[in-house]
């Protein structure tokens, strides 16, 4: 009878429901309030893409698969190639999605990751470069969610740069007398990541901040933000887009846990790949 009267004052009011969580510095699902949920990660998993991983943040899920395609440079970029992530959610993840164009979610998704590359330079596009002005590598990199229950932007960045580390790109050269490429599929070399870029989500609640929100959580919070953080404690960016309003101590609460985040996720990655 107790669980059938929570239950009914969790659907009527989520919000105080939640409250009542968190005064006690506690949620629903029993976590602290800066908790994250267990973190899986399995690279190489799709053997048709020349890097993938699959992540799991709690019941979030999504893999990322990387194909490596020949193109020409860009005019004004002639020694860079190209990094073209994209995010879908398809209606197979949550009931919240439909059928169609990217919704706004994914789009804003993608972008994330787009600016994140820019600004960390985690791979040097000149890196990409196979023969200047002529050709370069370009990198379809597709992460799709088989299961969402929010976070979606600490999980699909780090499932893409688990991907990145799968990356093998065949040796390629150019034939001197005949001009032309010459792939050799036998030796394939690693990508060079210059940076490790790992985000740390947050979602507020009245004064209160809590890490890695469920999609529930989402939903009732009244405010975002993503810390981006690199090695040796760097910060690389701080996305809030919109919603209620951040003290200056609290900021640099979130910072401090991105910063310890970013050694917890580094640590499992090099654990992972260890083990391949």
């Amino acid at each position: 009878m107790a669980a059938t009267v929570t239950a009914a004052f969790r659907t009527v009011e989520p919000l105080e429901y939640y409250r009542r969580f968190l005064k006690e510095n506690c949620r629903p699902d029993g976590r602290d309030l800066g908790e994250f949920r267990t973190t899986t990660i399995n690279i190489g998993s799709i053997t048709t893409a020349d890097g993938s991983a699959l992540l799991k943040l709690g019941n979030t899920t999504v893999i990322c698969g990387i194909k490596a395609e020949f193109a020409a440079p860009a005019a004004d970029s002639s020694n860079k190639g190209y990094i073209i992530p994209n995010v879908e959610l398809p209606p197979l993840c949550s009931s919240r999605f439909r059928p169609g164009p990217p919704c706004e979610e994914a789009q804003a998704a993608s972008q994330f990751i787009a600016d994140v590359i820019e600004n960390s330079q985690m791979i040097m596009k000149e890196d990409l470069c196979i023969l200047d002005g002529k050709i370069v590598w370009v990198l379809y990199c597709d992460v799709i969610c088989l299961d969402y229950d929010g976070n979606l932007l600490d999980a699909c960045m780090c499932a893409f740069l688990a991907a990145l580390k799968n990356v093998l790109l065949p040796v390629v050269a150019i034939n001197a007398e005949t001009g032309l490429m010459e792939v050799n599929l036998k030796e394939k070399n690693p990508l060079t990541i210059k940076k490790q870029p790992v985000a740390t989500s947050f979602v507020l609640f009245d004064t209160l901040v809590v890490v890695d929100p469920t999609a529930e959580e989402e939903d009732l919070a009244s405010g975002t933000l993503t810390i981006v953080t690199i090695e040796d404690d760097k910060l690389c960016s701080v996305h809030k887009p919109g919603g209620s309003t951040i003290t200056e101590a609290k900021l640099q609460d979130c910072i401090s846990r991105a910063k310890a985040r970013h050694k917890e996720v580094q640590k499992l990655m090099d654990k992972v790949i260890k083990n391949v």
